[in-house]
């Protein structure tokens, strides 16, 4: 009897880790912030989550300004969000936050390079399985994204790819035919990953600039 409780035992724990919520850290934090931040010196790490700040009803108000709902293990209220303040000694420079997302042929994890004030400065792909892999992960793709900010993506509709506005997120070019899921779920994954940024680090200063549909 005392084996039959330790086998039930062992087979709930492996079912926790199993559907536990997916987080997103940079694989070498120390030499991926000096490579990304050229010239810090040094960072901070917050970990946070929907469920700690606010639960159902925070997670409802971020699924409105992203336009879609969250699902799968990536986007669960638990998921565990790393965000890296990154410092010139005691000067804040900026941010990076990554976050994961359902890919075509896999997970993908889309990272963040932001300045204080929440624009990007740079887009780093550090997981992606995909047909057109060598494509997106140019500098020339992710430079597209060089000095857009939440307010644009606010009138990005992720689920139909359309654009109501100055067109600047759609004049970002898929660098291949092959890799339209993944190109949609890059810039999902953007839409996000600031929506998320806005809520945890910059005490929501694009809210103003949301217009539910």
């Amino acid at each position: 009897m005392k084996q039959i409780f330790l086998t039930i035992l062992a087979v709930l724990a492996l079912g926790t880790s199993l559907f536990a919520a997916v987080g997103c850290d940079l694989n070498d934090p120390d030499k991926d912030v000096k490579r990304l931040f050229p010239g810090s010196t040094g960072y901070k790490t917050e970990y946070v989550s929907i469920s700690q700040k606010g639960g159902d009803s925070l997670l409802v108000k971020i699924e409105q300004r992203l336009g879609d709902k969250f699902q799968g293990l990536f986007e669960t209220g638990d998921v565990p969000y790393t965000m890296y303040r990154v410092f010139r000694k005691k000067e804040l420079l900026g941010y990076i936050h990554g976050v994961n997302q359902k890919g075509q042929y896999g997970g993908i994890q889309v990272f963040l390079v932001l300045d204080t004030a929440g624009v990007i400065k740079t887009l780093y792909f550090q997981k992606l399985t995909s047909k057109a892999a060598s494509n997106l992960r140019r500098p020339s793709f992710g430079k597209q994204f060089a000095g857009l900010t939440l307010q644009d993506f606010y009138k990005y509709d992720v689920v139909s790819g359309k654009e109501n506005g100055a067109d600047r997120i759609t004049a970002i070019k898929n660098p291949s035919a092959e890799a339209a899921s993944d190109f949609m779920a890059a810039l999902r994954a953007v839409k996000k990953n600031l929506i998320l940024v806005d809520e945890f680090l910059l005490g929501n200063r694009y809210l103003k600039y949301y217009r539910p549909n």
